[in-house]
């Protein structure tokens, strides 16, 4: 029953109902919600007063649009260990997800001071760019920007397409096995971009990973910067 006059906003009383549902597991991860109509004659409300508590579900990260489709119960959050192997698909498939991943874009630049540094290669030398996008059960969970030595690993873009995977680009460069050297892990909201790439609202907290990936040799292959919706994870760091 909602409280008019209290001075709690409607809309925000049934944003709170709904996430009680959510998180007591009558609604279930994947659900889709009932129609606006279905809600707004459930609370007794206009269809814009319904919209706004949705919105503010989806702010919360608990709700997600699906265009053409409905409004879903967003799944629960991935558990995602940070350490010296950190492997995307073994991570999501070890919990019972589809994990998946496609190649965004590729281009060739030189590389700045920074990730020259990083790389352990000249200021100006052309390295390989890579962005892409990480789902598990087809939900957008990460997208990234590379950066791998070019002559080592001139064919990762057509790799990438193919299969989804950078172990298998750093095999074909050679590498029978890699690990993690370091991470930097921060946090933002989201912009433009990390709306467009990881399907969320603008403002919708970021989790960004950096990190730095090794050869057996500890010969530097590829800089990372990862940009994760932060409730669709948990990461743990490992020691």
């Amino acid at each position: 029953m909602l409280a008019r006059g209290d001075g709690v906003s409607v809309w925000r009383q049934i944003a709170d109902a709904l996430e009680t549902e959510i998180s007591q597991g009558h609604l279930q991860p994947g659900t889709r919600l009932p129609t606006e109509a279905a809600l707004a004659n459930r609370f007794g409300v206009n269809r814009h007063t319904l919209r706004q508590a949705v919105k503010e579900l989806t702010r919360r990260g608990l709700v997600r649009a699906v265009q053409g489709s409905g409004t879903y119960v967003e799944a629960r959050p991935l558990s995602y260990p940070i350490g010296a192997r950190v492997r995307f698909s073994e991570i999501v498939g070890a919990q019972a997800r589809a994990p998946s991943g496609k190649l965004i874009a590729d281009w060739i630049a030189p590389l700045d001071a920074p990730l020259a540094e990083a790389l352990k290669l000249a200021e100006g030398t052309p390295a390989l760019f890579l962005e892409t996008l990480r789902t598990a059960d087809g939900v957008p969970v990460s997208y990234a920007k590379s950066a791998l030595p070019l002559d080592r690993f001139k064919d990762a873009p057509a790799i990438i397409a193919a299969t989804s995977s950078f172990t298998a680009v750093f095999k074909a460069g050679g590498v029978t096995d890699y690990r993690r050297a370091w991470s930097r892990i921060g946090a933002t909201l989201a912009d433009a971009r990390d709306a467009t790439r990881l399907d969320v609202a603008v403002g919708r907290p970021i989790l960004e990973i950096e990190g730095l990936n090794v050869d057996e040799t500890d010969t530097p292959i590829q800089w990372a910067v990862a940009r994760f919706v932060g409730d669709r994870v948990k990461v743990t760091v490992e020691g």
